[in-house]
């Protein structure tokens, strides 16, 4: 450890250093800097399964997403977030259209990925999957250590204390990024999207039969290419950048049987959006 880094930490962890600086001072932020994260749950693996995606679908696309992750929670443990999907998409028309803002928009919509969150968790009853809202967070370890895996709805808990966006008034930190968060805070193991797409995409795959096939990039890169289409909220993509403990992303074609076990195994299916200096090459 550098003279820098001890004097860093004895002058963060001196009495009253917190009380009598700002919070906002630069100094300040930048010692806090040298103490590494407490991993919290570094076994867990943390997945978020597509609202419109895959939810949306129904039977034909969420039953065997159910019997896989039942099949592998003698293997894994799991933590188990959802979209929102089309409903919300709906809300967000109406809303909009009366004039709410974005704070109120973003309690709608966590209504929305809690119902499909109840769904999964109603399919998953048998097997003693719980459901937890945020508020109940910390028995997850109980619940992953005695039944392996749990539900939860995807949306961070901001509600009304959304941040409103650079354009418009749709919420920025939605269902993909409150999964992430959860997996950055606890220092996961791997964090998973299922989606109906085999990965990203130079554009819309489904609206463009053109579009490039990306299966490995860094998170970097692709800010630089500034794609006008997606596969992840943008937000995830700028936290992925200053992240701690995430440092690649994975997504899954949770319609192909598999693909979400691959995963889990560390295969590199899919596409695998990772940090510089952080990528483990599959090839």
């Amino acid at each position: 450890m550098t003279n820098q880094t001890q004097n860093g930490n004895s002058s963060l962890h001196k009495p009253g250093k917190q009380l009598f600086d700002s919070l906002s001072d630069a100094h300040l932020a930048k010692v806090s800097e040298h103490s590494s994260d407490f991993t919290i749950l570094p076994w867990v693996n943390v997945v978020k399964i597509g609202g419109q995606s895959i939810m949306d679908r129904g039977r034909a696309a969420v039953y065997p997403l159910v019997s896989e992750i039942v099949a592998n929670l003698s293997k894994y443990k799991m933590i188990l977030g959802t979209g929102a999907g089309t409903r919300a998409r709906h809300i967000y028309s109406v809303a909009i259209d009366l004039g709410l803002p974005t704070g109120v928009l973003t309690v709608l919509a966590t209504a929305v990925a809690w119902q499909n969150a109840q769904m999964l968790h109603y399919l998953l009853a048998q097997y003693g999957i719980p459901f937890v809202e945020p508020e109940g967070f910390s028995t997850l370890p109980h619940y992953l250590m005695e039944r392996n895996a749990v539900v939860c709805q995807g949306m961070p808990p901001y509600k009304l204390w959304e941040p409103n966006p650079a354009t418009g008034r749709i919420p920025p930190q939605r269902t993909d990024t409150g999964c992430f968060l959860t997996a950055e805070v606890f220092a996961a193991r791997k964090m998973i999207y299922v989606k109906d797409e085999d990965g990203l995409y130079t554009a819309d795959p489904k609206k463009d039969r053109s579009a490039k096939y990306i299966s490995r990039i860094s998170v970097e890169e692709l800010l630089a290419l500034d794609l006008d289409d997606l596969i992840v909220e943008r937000a995830v993509l700028e936290f992925l950048a200053r992240s701690r403990n995430i440092h690649e992303i994975q997504f899954v074609n949770g319609l192909i049987p598999g693909q979400l076990t691959a995963a889990l195994n560390g295969e590199p299916v899919g596409t695998i959006i990772y940090k510089n200096g952080h990528s483990n090459d599959h090839a």
